[in-house]
């Protein structure tokens, strides 16, 4: 076990866990923060997306050491009150059906947003390419990206 002070949605938050542990795990299990989903363990499905230093990154196959002193961003901190722009569009065009994945959808979203505001389909196919969507709602996911990126 070892101690890592983590900056987690702007709030530093301290852990003393095995430095192997996915970070996925640290955020769910010790800090309670389990809008992030455990999918599949291999970082293939894209539901455990979160932030580091701003960038869309697998959680499920993070060890908490690799980390350091990188800034992540979990839905739970993406908005105070879940309206973000992403969120409020994704309920514009009911795109959850079972919601499993949808943090992590909305995560990869964001990123891509924060880096390119106005963004193309291609970018948006490519941003999203490998988060997966069992209910099969990527068209309403593209046009509530489309949406969003409007309304910045």
């Amino acid at each position: 076990m070892a101690k890592f002070q983590l900056k987690i949605n702007g709030k530093t938050q301290t852990v003393d866990v095995d430095p192997n542990t996915p970070i996925l795990w640290v955020l769910r299990d010790h800090l309670n923060l389990v809008g992030t989903k455990y999918g599949c363990g291999i970082a293939a499905c894209g539901a455990c997306t979160i932030h580091l230093n701003g960038v869309a990154v697998r959680s499920c196959s993070l060890p908490v050491s690799s980390i350091g002193t990188g800034s992540i961003t979990t839905i739970e901190g993406l908005s105070q009150n879940a309206d973000h722009v992403l969120q409020k569009a994704w309920e514009e065009h009911d795109v959850p059906q079972c919601g499993y994945c949808q943090a992590g959808q909305i995560m990869s979203a964001a990123a891509l947003l924060k880096r390119k505001p106005k963004p193309s389909d291609k970018d948006i196919e490519d941003a999203m390419n490998g988060n997966l969507c069992r209910c099969g709602t990527y068209l309403r996911i593209k046009e509530a990206i489309k949406t969003a990126s409007k309304n910045l």
